[in-house]
């Protein structure tokens, strides 16, 4: 179905009084199929063939209404000294016209979302989006308290046995349909959850995820089938590594004409082929002898720069850290890259429409606009072509389907700008390239056509809890467009582990017996002195000045040239630390209050601003105590008139006339495509 014929449709229904309950066509591999609406879905009887059914929710129904922001950007950044703003909002995709928004400063009705805290609400008798919500990451302490009202104690749980328990298989038996089709077609919580089994995992060498059941693949190949599936492996940013406690495993499909010849014979050189062409056209790669379409049966699609084929679809199992996962040991864990056996989530992205986003202005996203899904079956539409799908774990650790506010989580970066005449919540960062974000930063070629193992990890089996437990393979991989290692730009200007600005224990202790005056550094890394606003930004200030003498003299990169291991990899003792307060948001169920769990509050939520640092107060004007927790910041109030009336008027104090050659950290063309083939 067209976007124009489902928009006449939803008008249809609009007038018939029916918008409660609208019918979505798509035009994807194996069509769309029906589903009931609500929470009366789970009957695992057939769907009626072309549909899916959801229904449109305000997000002002939320106990979150503004959950596509997440909580890293609500941090402070210690004076503008730490930037993790850059890393999202910015606009050197869009300047390549291949991401979505430009958001440091091109856009007048968008704002510098680096250097203020815009936090614009819906409307202006919407809730403020000022306050941070997230208490789950504000509050770590109230989490405890409230699973030890439930009659639990997480210091008793076993949780090397939790994080090593199998809870995918058992979700995926429950699916149902045609592992082939993207959607079942079945009635249930798992209707769209990928058709990858688990059991057919790990890929092979190539990446391809192949299969001895038939019904799971499209042609063979010797003596195994290709289910399609192709799994890649890619730099991730400052979140979903082991250091932050969550991994991944990528994995991306097209349609079957993708995998056809001209005769229309299944052929993995052809798949293969048309799978490296679109790599290059999603990475701004491509060249007059990449052609102008892709071939096969797929002859007639065009390839085009910053654009996925409809049909595309994305699988992603986002794990816990188990660091004794290298994928030596199946008894522990299939799959490499510290990746536990047990996940955290399934999520899912399937593209049912040719929507292609240099066709909108800056600017036109929909959000405060209907979130349309199906809670029962964990989906929603993104607004700008895809749907997003996604089961979590219950209280018990089983895999159910996410509802519409917890799915909105993921609204704030897998979407883009859109306006139509049927409007649907959009939103969006500037450094996603159709909605994603893996395959934008792939490796080149065969190293990027594998499970992700997080730079090549290999686990050491005789490392204590306490130590380094194992090494990359890699170096840093080099950021095109700064032609400078990726991770290196990364601790030099957000001086941290992760976007929320923080220091992990181990990383700490590593620099504390690493930079000092004896090794050539021009002072000892400081512990974050809090007992006043100078003295935390003299401290902060001074870490960034011996990162950046670090990182200048290749202190992040081995010998033998790989990656210093205690940058990115946790010692056992802080995973399991970290699994185990991550398990306290499951036995709570409490993902929409926030899913990243800290020792104690970071200090990035606190107060810590000078008299000349554009000090702020709260919503009702009473002054913040340095180090108390930032819970809400001003607003605009004094022209009910002006554009900017209700937004933030806070600054993040980055400084836009400093930038990093100036010792700032102020990036607004930052792009997040690598050079894939050369490491630092």
């Amino acid at each position: 179905m067209t976007n124009k014929s489902r928009i006449s449709i939803l008008a249809a229904l609009a007038i018939a009084g029916l918008g409660a309950s609208v019918l979505f066509g798509c035009n994807g591999e194996g069509g769309a199929a029906g589903a009931d609406n609500g929470g009366n879905g789970n009957n695992g009887t057939p769907a009626v063939a072309g549909t899916l059914i959801g229904t449109p929710v305000s997000p002002l129904l939320f106990s979150n209404p503004y959950a596509q922001i997440p909580a890293q950007c609500y941090i402070e950044t210690s004076a503008g000294t730490q930037n993790a703003c850059q890393y999202c909002h910015n606009n050197g995709l869009y300047l390549d016209g291949m991401g979505n928004n430009p958001q440091a400063g091109l856009a007048p009705n968008i704002g510098n979302l680096q250097t203020d805290y815009s936090f614009a609400p819906y409307g202006p008798s919407a809730p403020l989006a000022t306050l941070n919500l997230w208490t789950n990451t504000l509050y770590p302490e109230k989490l405890l308290a409230s699973v030890k009202a439930l009659g639990q104690e997480p210091a008793a749980w076993d949780m090397t046995a939790w994080i090593r328990a199998d809870n995918w298989s058992p979700a995926y038996a429950g699916r149902g349909g045609d592992p082939k089709q993207w959607d079942s077609a079945v009635n249930n919580a798992w209707r769209l959850l990928p058709g990858l089994d688990p059991a057919d995992l790990p890929a092979g060498s190539d990446g391809y995820v192949r299969s001895t059941n038939a019904a799971h693949g499209f042609f063979k190949s010797g003596d195994v089938w290709i289910t399609g599936w192709r799994a890649v492996n890619f730099m991730p940013y400052g979140i979903f590594t082991p250091m932050t406690g969550s991994v991944s495993g990528i994995y991306i499909r097209l349609p079957k004409a993708f995998m056809q010849n001209e005769s229309g014979a299944y052929d993995l050189a052809t798949y293969s082929r048309n799978l490296d062409v679109l790599e290059k056209a999603i990475q701004n790669r491509l060249t007059e002898a990449d052609g102008s379409h892709f071939t096969g049966m797929a002859k007639g699609i065009a390839l085009e720069k910053g654009v996925y084929p409809v049909g595309t679809e994305f699988a992603h199992p986002l794990h816990y850290v188990d660091v004794a996962a290298d994928g030596s040991d199946k008894a522990v864990s299939p799959y490499p890259g510290t990746r536990a056996k047990r996940v955290k989530e399934i999520r899912y992205m399937y593209k049912w429409e040719d929507f292609k986003h240099y066709q909108y202005r800056p600017g036109d996203k929909e959000e405060g606009k209907a979130l349309y899904g199906n809670d029962s079956q964990g989906w929603i539409d993104n607004g700008a072509g895809w749907y997003l799908a996604g089961w979590i774990e219950d209280a018990a650790g089983v895999l159910r389907a996410q509802n519409r506010e917890e799915l909105m989580q993921c609204m704030g970066c897998h979407s883009a700008v859109r306006r139509s005449e049927f409007t649907t919540f959009t939103s969006g960062t500037g450094n996603t390239v159709d909605s994603t974000w893996a395959l934008p930063r792939k490796f080149a070629g065969a190293r990027g056509w594998r499970e992700m193992d997080y730079l090549g990890y290999d686990s050491d089996k005789q490392a204590s809890g306490q130590a380094t437990p194992g090494r990359a393979s890699l170096g840093d991989p080099i950021n095109r467009s700064m032609n400078k290692g990726e991770l290196r730009h990364f601790l030099d200007t957000v001086v941290g582990a992760s976007l929320y600005g923080d220091m992990p224990r181990a990383m700490d202790a590593y620099f504390a017996a690493t930079i000092k005056p004896g090794n050539g550094y021009s002072a000892n890394w400081p512990a974050l002195d809090t007992t006043s606003a100078e003295a935390l930004q003299a401290s902060q200030a001074l870490r960034q000045t011996l990162m950046r003498e670090y990182t200048g003299r290749r202190g992040h990169i081995r010998a033998d040239g790989s990656l210093e291991a205690s940058l990115f990899f946790p010692p056992g003792d802080d995973a399991i630390a970290g699994a185990r307060r991550y398990r306290q948001v499951v036995a709570t169920q409490t993902y929409h209050k926030g899913k990243d769990v800290f020792p104690e509050t970071p200090v990035t939520f606190r107060y810590f601003r000078r008299a000349g640092d554009q000090p702020y107060t709260r919503l009702n004007g009473s002054a913040y105590g340095i180090g108390e927790i930032v819970t809400e910041r001003p607003v605009h109030l004094d022209n009910p008139a002006s554009v900017d009336y209700r937004l933030g008027r806070a600054a993040t104090l980055i400084d836009p006339e400093r930038r990093y050659a100036d010792g700032g950290t102020y990036n607004p063309d930052y792009s997040p495509l690598l050079d894939p083939e050369r490491f630092e």
